[in-house]
């Protein structure tokens, strides 16, 4: 009976040793294998400690007994035909209306980042479907001009005292909260009502990562937001996307300006010698600056150092490498004296139509004259004072638009202060090219003018 306990206890020893050889030499093949699904125990899933908050949502959203969707799912399809998204596929990312059809548009880069984000998201055991949702909402509230048409419009606002402030995440939340419509089950239009993470995410998106990210314990009121990064994003999900935001940007903008010419060759050097640096710090062999291996290290590096207990971040190579790519870029590209004319025509157009419409709302006695003179102008701008200004006009309001109201139709200060909020929100939702007609309204006669389906 002893020499079977020992030969047992020998075997299950062996067992033991044999099992722990195996995961040395599988963890010698695969260096990830202990960070796979390492935060899974942390995902947004039925369950999970924030499930509940995570799929609040502000009102009560119709629901079809036969919907297969989960809630996230449902924010998805919901995002993907909404008009702010189907709108971003004529929005700057960077480079303003280029006529090379390889070089981004602000649609481009959402689907890089849904792309990175459910990539580190599956890998790291948490809720890609939360995950892409967030990701195809986080940019919703680009301006026209990218983020020269959001600084021009934030400027706006800060000067004519209009409140909230203004910058592109805040207003996602806003259109995705107030402007945006979709078709119920009975035909009629309702807000988009996402769930609290969804929201939370496009919100919490933007703002610098400087170091490890760890979700926030509350489910604040997302109005308490009054600036960029003020406050984590509530889900390790939305964490994911606020990385993710900036690993897809840095080397689709140094693909994108080679594309268009703007790179010297000196320029691609210096590039090289930061990831050459980073290379040899983090032990890899060293690689051609472009898009495909600069998200490849990345998005490696983050999987590879992040963990519920040490935040979500990258290593301190990847870092300095992230901030000193970060720095090349805004030297050679974004504040490239070659894209000067281009910013202060975006500021240009954008002060003029703002004006345009604020002549509008001053003088009522006038619109007949603008509606001949301005048509688009005047007609998309009605249409949305219509849908979102209680008092103004609200006989003309369709019947099918069951949204709540944004605005108060009032006289004095007041009122003036509404209009010009409105109009700071119906330019924000516009495209690059349908400002622009509204710009060339402006200066060119009535009888040289073609027609545009507005806003």
């Amino acid at each position: 009976m002893r020499t079977t306990r020992r030969l047992n206890s020998r075997l299950c020893y062996n067992e033991k040793t044999l099992n722990l050889t195996n995961r040395e030499a599988a963890m010698k093949k695969d260096p990830y294998q202990s960070q796979r699904g390492c935060f899974k125990s942390q995902a947004v899933f039925p369950g999970a400690e924030k499930w509940a908050a995570a799929t609040a949502r502000c009102a009560q959203l119709y629901q079809r007994d036969e919907d297969i969707r989960t809630p996230f799912g449902r924010d998805y399809t919901r995002i993907l035909h909404s008009s702010a998204y189907r709108r971003l596929k004529y929005k700057t990312q960077v480079f303003f209306r280029p006529r090379n059809d390889h070089v981004s548009t602000r649609i481009d880069h959402v689907h890089y980042v849904a792309s990175i984000g459910r990539l580190i998201a599956d890998f790291l055991g948490l809720n890609g479907e939360l995950t892409e949702a967030i990701a195809i909402g986080h940019d919703l509230g680009h301006t026209p001009f990218g983020h020269d048409g959001e600084a021009a419009l934030s400027a706006i606002v800060r000067r004519d005292g209009l409140a909230p402030a203004f910058w592109h995440a805040a207003n996602g939340l806003r259109f995705v909260d107030d402007f945006e419509l979709l078709s119920g089950p009975d035909g009629r239009q309702y807000n988009l009502d996402l769930t609290y993470a969804v929201r939370d995410g496009i919100v919490g998106h933007s703002g610098p990562v400087n170091a490890p990210l760890f979700p926030r314990e509350a489910a604040i009121d997302l109005k308490q937001f009054t600036r960029p990064g003020q406050f984590n994003p509530f889900t390790w999900e939305g964490c994911i996307i606020k990385i993710a935001d900036n690993i897809s940007y840095l080397g689709r903008d140094i693909d994108d300006a080679v594309l268009l010419g703007l790179m010297k060759p000196e320029d691609r050097r210096v590039y090289a010698e930061v990831v050459d640096r980073y290379a040899r710090a983090a032990g890899v062999s060293s690689i051609d600056v472009n898009n495909a291996n600069v998200i490849h290290l990345m998005v490696t590096d983050l999987c590879l150092n992040s963990t519920p207990e040490r935040g979500m971040g990258f290593s301190e190579p990847a870092r300095t490498a992230i901030g000193e790519v970060t720095r090349l870029n805004r030297e050679l590209i974004y504040f490239n004296d070659r894209l000067k004319a281009y910013k202060d025509y975006g500021h240009q157009v954008i002060e003029t139509i703002y004006a345009a419409l604020c002549r509008y709302a001053e003088e009522p006695g006038r619109r007949d004259y603008f509606r001949e003179q301005f048509p688009s102008l005047t007609v998309g701008f009605e249409k949305w004072l219509i849908d979102y200004m209680e008092g103004f006009h609200d006989e003309k309001r369709a019947d099918t638009v069951a949204c709540h109201w944004v605005y108060t139709y009032q006289k004095g200060e007041a009122g003036a202060a509404e209009m010009k909020r409105a109009a700071v929100d119906y330019i924000s939702g516009m495209t690059d090219r349908f400002i622009e007609l509204l710009y060339r309204e402006q200066v060119v006669f009535k009888s040289q003018r073609t027609p545009y389906v507005s806003l």
